[in-house]
């Protein structure tokens, strides 16, 4: 909720004075948090379409909630598609947020009040929803993993957010609904531990020990502005021994 408040704001400046309002729901359909406008909430209240309100396939049929969260995947409800005659005034544009566990953890709604709005304006709203809950799914998924870095490999078209959070050791400890997918792994609860260079297809060989070590001197060595005896000190190695692992990584006096 802290996190998908300032989200629903910066959504409802782009779409509110169209006549839509803006929904986030839990993962059972309940209405938990929304912005309208004034001159459009008593459509919304006669609709049922408020906070509280429950919008899953069970208590409404077919609608952009409730079969969002069914099928978890985006959709667009129009007007006469939705299963009750009540509802068949308004269009309504879902996207669904996962967790950063990959479970579902609600959707983002955006319903239209106005009876002349077009199939081709609720694709374009549709996107912007899209969007929105893919931005609250990665804000999310960092905040769960603080300490952790986070890598990205997401793009436009991506339907969920794909991110991992790797550790100080390089293991991913962490994935994304979207990362989890793209890369085999459980589609939801804790993920086995694997080095992100075996998830990344990125090679260590049989250097690997020899590449950390050499990170280990060169970084080492700068700190000290170049000074060995200071390097090795700091290494808790003798002048001599770094001296010759110098030597055979093929590492140069680095001037102060």
């Amino acid at each position: 909720m802290r996190i998908a408040a300032p989200k629903l704001d910066q959504l409802f400046g782009l779409v509110g004075q169209s006549g839509c309002t803006v929904l986030l729901t839990d993962a059972k359909g309940i209405l938990l948090d929304q912005r309208c406008s004034a001159g459009d909430a008593p459509a919304f209240e006669e609709w049922g379409l408020w906070q509280g309100a429950d919008w899953s396939e069970e208590a409404e049929g077919t609608n952009g909630v409730g079969t969002c969260i069914a099928e978890q995947r985006q959709v667009i409800i129009h007007r006469n598609e939705h299963f009750l005659a009540r509802n068949a005034g308004m269009s309504c544009m879902d996207a669904p947020i996962f967790g950063p566990d990959g479970n579902l953890a609600g959707a983002l709604d955006i319903s239209s009040a106005r009876s002349d709005q077009t199939e081709a304006f609720n694709r374009l709203i549709a996107a912007t929803a899209a969007q929105t809950a893919r931005q609250i799914e990665a804000e999310a998924f960092r905040a769960s993993f603080p300490k952790a870095r986070i890598v990205c490999a997401d793009h436009d078209t991506s339907e969920t957010a794909m991110l991992l959070a790797v550790d100080s050791d390089d293991i991913v400890v962490g994935a994304t609904r979207g990362a989890r997918k793209a890369f085999g792994l459980r589609a939801s609860g804790p993920i086995a531990p694997l080095p992100a260079s075996d998830l990344l297809g990125r090679e260590d060989g049989p250097s690997g020990f020899e590449k950390a070590e050499r990170a280990a001197v060169v970084r080492a060595l700068t700190r000290a502005a170049g000074n060995v005896s200071e390097a090795a000190r700091a290494l808790g190695i003798g002048r001599a021994t770094l001296y010759r692992r110098m030597k055979r990584l093929g590492i140069g006096e680095i001037s102060g």
